[in-house]
């Protein structure tokens, strides 16, 4: 036998030994975490199967999309599944072709940029308003009561801005008394959506200013006494330590708020939806709604549902991309 050919053998049974080696290494290092991680892991067990029931399985339903679904072909909706026609493409067809689809459209879009204008920097601000606070006590007061609107449901947050805005509301009763015209805010449909996004950031505000405050407590204290040192003020010390900090943070909330740009609101449109008119309030979220369960064309709305979906994870990937460009890890890494 060659001595090459000995020697290529001897070197591929070490190679094939290494891997082995390997292997087992890692089999051991699995078992080692599983136990060490297992009551963890035991706690996230509900939070997976609540995903996969609400959020996974269903996805299976938008086979509904290529047929002419009849819940009524069985007494079964799930065996009527099998039992519907299919129509191939048909159904996204009628979607495309449909002017109420397109102004849906149109209204989400507005809606979503003027959020993202209005609302966004909202948060960012007044997280750093309060971390300049020095007192613990003023600022935990403050976090609190700006983070409470977040446990109102929608019915709550719509009913509180009745009773200020409203035709019957305490502005307009306050400027009766005193010889002036009242008004309605609450049904206008000029200004529906600077309402919705005002109660948007009363609702909502506090929950987006602790994730910054939390991104701005793992900034060190050193950066800011060295900068003071150096003659930094307040303002510089904000635009050059504490904005990069936030950076990664909000890099990854405007992917995630891009990716969200077609889900806008469901229940706050469905609430005011009759004071203003569906011109004014009508979204995909309230479209497909509307659709799919007040007239039961399922398959319809299943379609627009499915090109909703499409379009958010493709504004999730672009997003995403725009973010690595720039730096930042975003949702994912590269």
């Amino acid at each position: 036998m060659p001595r090459s050919s000995a020697g290529e053998k001897r070197k591929a049974a070490a190679a094939h030994g290494a891997a082995g080696r390997r292997e087992r290494t890692r089999g051991r290092g699995l078992r080692t975490r599983f136990r060490r991680d297992r009551t963890l892991i035991l706690m996230t067990l509900p939070v997976v199967l609540l995903l996969l029931v609400f959020n996974y399985v269903p996805i299976l339903g938008n086979v509904v999309a290529f047929q002419d679904y009849d819940p009524y072909l069985s007494d079964n909706g799930f065996i009527a599944v099998f039992q519907s026609p299919w129509v191939g493409l048909e159904q996204f067809q009628r979607v495309f072709a449909d002017a109420g689809f397109w102004h849906a459209v149109r209204n989400t879009f507005v809606l979503f940029l003027l959020q993202l204008v209005l609302f966004f920097p909202i948060p960012i601000a007044l997280a750093l308003l309060i971390n300049s606070v020095i007192r613990p006590r003023v600022r935990a007061v403050a976090q609190a009561v700006m983070y409470l609107p977040h446990f109102f449901s929608w019915v709550l947050v719509v009913t509180v801005f009745q009773q200020i805005f409203g035709g019957a509301g305490v502005l307009a009763q306050t400027l009766r008394e005193h010889g002036h015209a009242g008004f309605d805010i609450m049904t206008d449909p000029s200004v529906f959506k600077y309402l919705v996004t005002a109660e948007m950031v009363w609702k909502d505000a506090g929950w987006g200013v602790i994730v910054f405050l939390a991104a701005l407590a793992a900034v060190p204290n050193d950066l800011y006494e060295a900068a003071a040192m150096d003659g930094a003020g307040r303002w510089r010390r904000m635009w050059h330590i504490t904005l990069p900090a936030l950076r990664p943070v909000i890099a990854l909330l405007l992917v995630l708020r891009v990716g969200d740009a077609l889900s806008v609101g469901f229940e706050q449109f469905l609430l005011q939806r009759q004071a203003v008119g569906p011109d004014a309030s009508e979204v995909l979220d309230t479209y497909v709604w509307w659709n799919g369960i007040r007239n039961q064309d399922f398959s319809y709305a299943a379609a627009a549902g499915l090109i909703k979906g499409v379009v958010g994870l493709t504004l999730v990937l672009v997003a995403n991309k725009a973010a690595h460009l720039m730096g930042e890890q975003g949702v994912y890494k590269k």
